[in-house]
C-alpha cells in the first residue's frame, strides 16, 4: 500500500463491484477505508463467487476480489440507534461513497444535506446506474443493463454474432474507476479550501464516455459504429490473426510497422501491392490481406512470432486466458498480486490483483486481507469522539 491518501477516512456503504471497486482503488492508495455493512449478511458481493464454500461463510470470492485493506463494520442504517453510530463515524471521515438507488439514503434521513450539517466539508460521492436525475433515475442497473443501453454490445461480436456481452463487468468497473478519480479530485479541493463535493456518479455517463472514439465517429463523421469481431477499425493489418500454434494480435498500424511485418514473414511484396500499399487501401482489403498474413504465420507459433514481432518493433502480444497471464513474469515481477496467508472465514490462504499503477517504483498492495463482517466493530469505534465534541473542534 502506498501512502498518497494516508490520513484520509472514507465511509464505504457500497454493494456488489462499482462502489466497492472504488473504494478499493482508494485502500490501494492508502486511505483508511471503512466497509459499512447491514447486519443481515453484508454486501451482497459476500455470497457472490465461484466457490459455494466461500459463498456460504460470507466471503465470496466477488467481494475478495475488491475489499481487501478495508475494515467492516456492521450497522443497521434503519434503526435509530446504529443510525446515531453512523453519524459519529461520518463526523470522522473524509469522504463518504455508496451506490444505492438515488433517494434511499435520503428516505433513511441520511440524505447529503443531512451529513453536511454533521460533517460540513465532507466529500460524498453517490454512484448509480442512471445518475441522481433524468426519467430513468430511478430504474434499477446492473452491468449487463448498462452494457445493452450504452451502445457497448452493439459493436461486439462480428456482425453475425452481435450485440454480445464484453465479458467481464466492464461498466460497472468504469463507475469505480470514475468515481474514485472524482473522490481523489475533490479531496484535493477539500484539503485546499475546507469545502466538501457531492459527486454523480452515472454508470451509463461513465460508459458513454469510455466509448469516446465510436461515438465520435458517429457525431463528427455520421459513421455509425458497427461490430468488426477483432478487427480494428482505424488500421489494418491490426486484429487477431491464426499462427501455426495459437492466436496472434498484431498492430501494425503505421506504414514503417506493415512494411517491416511484410518482410517478417517472408512477404515482402505485399508492401507495394495496390491493395495494401496505403492504409485506407489495406483498411478496404483488410480480409484478403488478412488471410495471406495468416497463410505465412501458420509456419511459426503466437510465442515465436510475437518474439520475433516485438525485437522488430511491430507490435503484437498471443490471445491469453486469465491463468496463463497471471503466470507471465511481466505479471509476478510488477508485483501484481498481494498474497495474505490467514483470511478471517477462510481456511485457505488468498491472492487478491492490485490496481493498475506503481508509485515510485513500488506496488501499492493492500494492507490487510478482506474483512469478515463486522469484524472491526470494536477497533473502529474504539475512541471514536462523540459527535457534538467533534463538530465543536471543527
Amino acid at each position: 500500500m502506498t501512502d498518497l491518501l494516508c490520513g484520509i477516512r472514507i465511509l464505504d456503504l457500497t454493494n456488489v463491484l462499482a462502489g466497492p471497486y472504488c473504494a478499493y482503488q482508494l485502500a490501494l492508495l492508502g486511505a483508511d477505508v471503512i466497509k459499512v455493512e447491514t447486519p443481515q449478511g453484508g454486501d451482497l458481493a459476500r455470497q457472490l463467487g465461484a466457490s459455494p464454500e466461500l459463498n456460504r461463510a460470507g466471503m465470496g470470492a466477488s467481494f475478495l476480489a475488491q475489499n481487501a485493506g478495508k475494515r467492516s463494520v456492521a450497522l443497521d442504517l434503519k434503526q435509530h440507534a446504529d443510525r446515531e453510530r453512523f453519524l459519529d463515524l461520518v463526523a470522522s471521515a473524509d469522504a463518504l461513497v455508496e451506490n444505492f438507488r438515488p433517494g434511499v439514503m435520503g428516505r433513511l434521513g441520511l440524505g447529503h444535506a443531512r451529513l453536511k450539517e454533521v460533517r460540513p466539508s465532507l466529500v460524498y460521492c453517490a454512484i448509480s446506474g442512471f445518475g441522481q436525475t433524468g426519467p430513468m433515475r430511478d430504474n434499477p442497473a446492473y452491468d449487463q443493463i448498462i452494457q445493452g443501453l450504452s451502445g457497448i454490445m452493439s459493436i461486439t461480436g462480428t456482425l453475425e454474432t452481435a450485440p454480445l456481452r464484453v465479458g467481464y463487468p466492464v461498466a460497472d468497473t468504469l463507475g469505480g474507476l470514475v468515481g474514485a478519480f472524482a473522490i481523489a479530485a475533490a479531496l484535493v479541493k477539500q484539503k485546499t479550501t475546507g469545502e466538501g463535493a457531492f459527486l454523480d456518479v452515472s454508470m451509463l455517463e461513465c460508459t458513454l464516455s469510455a466509448l469516446g472514439w465510436p461515438v465520435s465517429n458517429y457525431l463528427t463523421a455520421d459513421v455509425e459504429p458497427q461490430p468488426m469481431g477483432n478487427e480494428n477499425m482505424t488500421a489494418a493489418p491490426s486484429g487477431a490473426f491464426r499462427t501455426g500454434d495459437g492466436l496472434l494480435n498484431i498492430a501494425a498500424n503505421k506504414q514503417e510497422q506493415f512494411v517491416t511485418l511484410c518482410r517478417l514473414i517472408g512477404r515482402p511484396e505485399l508492401a507495394s501491392d495496390a491493395r495494401f500499399a496505403e492504409r485506407e487501401t489495406r483498411k478496404q482489403n483488410r480480409i484478403a490481406l488478412k488471410a495471406l498474413i495468416e497463410d505465412a504465420l501458420a509456419s511459426g507459433s503466437a510465442a515465436a512470432w510475437e518474439e520475433t514481432f516485438n525485437r522488430a518493433g511491430v507490435p503484437a502480444g498471443r490471445v491469453l486466458t486469465i491463468p496463463q497471464i497471471l503466470q507471465e513474469r511481466q505479471v509476478i515481477e510488477r508485483g501484481m498480486t498481494a498474497r495474505f496467508p490467514a483470511v478471517s472465514g477462510m481456511d485457505q490462504p488468498l491472492t487478491v490483483v492490485r490496481g493498475g499503477f506503481m508509485v515510485d517504483g513500488q506496488a501499492p498492495l493492500p494492507s490487510r486481507p478482506p474483512p469478515g463482517l463486522g469484524e472491526h466493530m470494536g477497533e473502529v469505534f474504539a475512541g471514536l469522539p462523540p459527535r457534538a465534541r467533534k463538530r465543536a473542534k471543527a
